[in-house]
């Protein structure tokens, strides 16, 4: 059983990806990677010694065996980087994750047919709109939508590929305990039960800390044969996105915007030096050389068809009289900015409200 190795160099949370594949690319083995001496490791040219005496240390505490347990008793699948049905596209990056952790059905989703969506967390209303009108003409075709579950962009691509009978993949950057942000849990829930997959590399315990979400980018992009870009300041993850998908060869697309707002600024850089421009879900296809494929079998569910969540109820008695703002409602829900961003976001594409002028929430 050698796939309990490849968990257990992943749940030593100070190892990254490029350690583990060198230790597997030397020994051709991971068994033997990872029951490896100090003396061994020190043969391998190149590698840090430091890094190797942290390995050293660090794997007395965990138990293959014991690891590999906790991961099947969660329910949670994997696919380790020496599995042939690991995604060939993740596969061909500098830096693969050597296990690939999800819940969900990824294999219902066409690995040859993946487009990912970047931008903002504070994505404007016509950054927000203009992501969902191109995803809805894709609608009812074999493409899939890869993002990062976060709010903002990912939060729109991901409820308008559901929305639009396409099938999408959430990437997390943290394990498969954590739902961050916790306003998205449904959503999450919803791509696990029919509609996707939700997938990290990390172990089902980590934590979704900060240095986490660049990382989690490269899959992101990754996964995919392009990147759109819906929105990006000068210096932002979505930046950090476009600058991966040129890394790794893939095609770079963005959705232009208005110049007086901050969250193009990075756009327009990126159109500048080539980046394809897109206005519709027809460019993406000429972008990458598809055709509009094949049609999924119907699966669309009404999100209006089920009842208000508490947390979104709150907000609607909030703005029930009149419209509010983003930070009065902040005040008196006392709800973190992830985590209201992403019920507003949804909230807006469920069409229970509407995001006015002067960043002004109403009721519809």
């Amino acid at each position: 059983m050698k796939e309990k190795y490849w968990i257990a160099f992943s749940a030593i949370e100070q190892l990254d990806s490029t350690f583990i594949q060198r230790l597997y690319n030397y020994f051709g083995d991971i068994e033997t990677a990872f029951n490896s001496t100090l003396n061994e490791l020190k043969q391998i040219e190149g590698l840090s010694v430091r890094k190797a005496e942290n390995f050293i240390e660090k794997k007395k505490s965990v138990n293959p065996d014991k690891v590999y347990e906790e991961v099947l008793k969660r329910g949670i699948k994997f696919l380790t980087f020496d599995n042939p049905n690991y995604p060939y596209m993740l596969s061909q990056i500098f830096n693969p994750p050597m296990v690939l952790y999800y819940k969900g059905d990824l294999f219902s989703c066409n690995l040859e047919r993946t487009v990912a969506f970047v931008g903002s967390r504070r994505a404007s209303l016509t950054g927000r709109d203009s992501v969902r009108r191109v995803i809805t003409e894709l609608g009812n075709t074999d493409i899939c939508i890869v993002s990062g579950l976060a709010s903002g962009i990912d939060t729109v691509s991901h409820v308008s590929a559901i929305d639009s009978n396409l099938k999408t993949i959430g990437v997390i950057a943290s394990g498969l305990d954590h739902i961050y942000p916790s306003a998205n849990k449904h959503l999450y829930e919803q791509i696990e039960n029919g509609f996707g997959a939700v997938v990290t590399e990390y172990f089902p315990t980590f934590e979704p800390l900060k240095f986490r979400f660049p990382q989690r980018n490269r899959i992101v992009t990754g996964l995919s044969y392009g990147t759109v870009v819906g929105e990006a300041a000068m210096k932002s993850g979505a930046l950090i996105s476009a600058n991966l998908t040129l890394e790794q060869g893939r095609e770079l697309m963005c959705i232009p915007g208005a110049i007086s707002n901050k969250n193009t600024e990075g756009i327009y850089h990126l159109i500048k030096n080539g980046a394809t421009i897109v206005t519709s879900g027809e460019d993406i296809l000429n972008a990458l050389n598809w055709e509009y494929g094949n049609v999924n079998p119907a699966y669309h569910t009404n999100p209006q068809d089920n009842p208000i969540p508490p947390s979104q109820k709150l907000i609607f008695d909030i703005i029930e009289i009149e419209p509010r703002g983003f930070d009065e409602i902040q005040a008196e829900t006392k709800m973190d900015t992830e985590e209201l961003l992403s019920l507003l976001t949804i909230m807006e594409i469920n069409g229970l409200i509407e995001h006015t002028e002067g960043d002004r929430y109403k009721k519809l």
